[in-house]
């Protein structure tokens, strides 16, 4: 028989402490792993992505790319590309180097008012160059109007106005001017081909030809008139071509040679004819052109 000593001695050495595994272990701890690697695998392009990224773009402090950032405003060096509209307050180039400005249609700049009205518009296109605004106007380097264009009138500033057109300059209205001159060598033809032409001045008109001849030709009639004055023709020689010859009755022609002089005679009405001189006045013997 065993004592009671001896039972409790064998029961405590029976009795063995229990364990408890802590943490992931077998397929659950392998798929920890794979995430955890492919998350890195992940951070790892991602951020091989960004600094190719920065690379191309070439970001820099101090912008990106061809984009500057400065005190002043945005800088954009060499050629640049816009998709949607540019607002800006001021466009102006490096010093000492050209703006230059294309687009593959037109290219507007249009000034709006308070109301987001158009009020002044510069289109430049295929079909050609459109300015819309109150005024037009062009100014020298020294501040000297040479053209103003609005809704009144279109004045010329320049010293010289030259119209190179052969058909020259074609007005529908009434031009006024104080001075009409042509080029050196060139000769000076003012045309109505349809309709009169009038030039008027209340102190006078000056026809000047220095080195030529002054043609007036019409179809009709061409008139002279002086209404307080008088009209004077002042040259060594003056001829009347093609005027009518009066013709004298045969009893008071006289025998002899063909005339050769004549004398100019004036009708009631102002109309000149010529008549065969002779030892008196035949004035009266050969106004039958008057009648």
């Amino acid at each position: 028989m065993m004592t009671q000593d001896q039972c409790s001695h064998r029961n405590n050495v029976s009795e063995k402490p229990q364990l408890y595994k802590v943490g992931i272990y077998g397929w659950r701890k392998r798929c920890l792993y794979f995430f955890v690697l492919l998350l890195m695998i992940l951070i790892l392009i991602n951020l091989a992505l960004t600094i190719w990224i920065l690379k191309v773009m070439n970001f820099t402090i101090d912008g990106m790319g061809n984009l500057r950032i400065t005190e002043k405003g945005l800088k954009l060096e060499g050629d640049s590309e816009f998709l949607q509209p540019l607002y800006a307050k001021e466009i102006h180039s490096r010093p000492g180097r050209p703006l230059f400005l294309q687009s593959s249609r037109n290219l507007s700049v249009n000034v709006v008012g308070t109301n987001n009205q158009l009020l002044t518009q510069l289109v430049t296109g295929s079909s050609g160059f459109k300015a819309q605004g109150k005024l037009f106007e062009v100014k020298s380097t020294s501040g000297k109007l040479l053209f103003s264009a609005d809704e009144q009138e279109v004045v010329v500033g320049a010293d010289r106005l030259r119209v190179m057109g052969a058909e020259g300059a074609v007005f529908t209205k009434s031009v006024e001017t104080p001075h009409v001159r042509a080029e050196p060598f060139k000769e000076l033809r003012l045309e109505s081909p349809t309709r009169s032409l009038l030039m008027e001045a209340p102190k006078g008109v000056q026809i000047l030809a220095e080195a030529g001849d002054i043609q007036a030709i019409c179809r009709n009639e061409l008139r002279l008139e002086s209404k307080d004055g008088e009209i004077s023709l002042d040259a060594r020689r003056i001829r009347l071509m093609r005027l009518p010859e009066g013709k004298a009755s045969s009893s008071s022609v006289s025998s002899g040679s063909r005339q050769t002089v004549y004398e100019v005679c004036v009708c009631p009405n102002g109309r000149l004819f010529l008549s065969q001189a002779g030892t008196g006045s035949t004035c009266q013997i050969s106004n039958n052109i008057c009648l």
